[in-house]
């Protein structure tokens, strides 16, 4: 019972994330190429969308390490999880990328926020912002029901 709560909560932050992201992505896009002054907006956009990627790491990380039946296969027998398509992408793909689109929006946030131009923050934040989505969009698991709990 707690795996699906986890696993419904997980897979509805996912769109929130990715609403996030949109949101950060048109802000400093605009902001770039409009030559706008950063601003305390622009900041908090990359602020919210680093923090539901915080929490979305977190319950990933508990479905991985505690809850999920998939992953718990990895640890039983490594070798033939790997056989396993699907376990494989849980257990290292989606993983490994999530991780890594994480640090990029933190990287983001942070470089925009030591630049003291306004370009330059968000030329930085549009970088790893984009970077990161793009490793979000390639390491969903676009198999699953997109809707857990409603639909499948």
């Amino acid at each position: 019972m707690l795996y699906q709560i986890t696993l419904i909560i997980h897979n509805y932050l996912r769109w929130i994330v990715l609403i996030l992201a949109a949101i950060a992505l048109i802000r400093t896009y605009t902001g770039l190429f409009r030559n706008r002054e950063w601003g305390d907006a622009d900041r908090k956009v990359g602020i919210f969308f680093s923090a539901a990627m915080d929490l979305q790491l977190l319950l990933g990380l508990i479905l991985y390490i505690f809850l999920s039946p998939l992953t718990r296969t990895i640890f039983q027998d490594f070798g033939a999880a790997m056989q396993d398509e699907a376990i494989r992408f849980f257990a290292i793909e989606h993983l490994f990328y999530m991780l890594v689109a994480v640090a990029l929006v933190h990287v983001g946030n942070s470089r925009a926020k030591k630049a003291t131009v306004s370009r330059i923050k968000y030329r930085n934040a549009a970088m790893f912002y984009s970077l990161a989505v793009l490793l979000i969009l390639i390491a969903m698991p676009w198999f699953r029901p997109l809707l857990r709990g409603i639909v499948g």
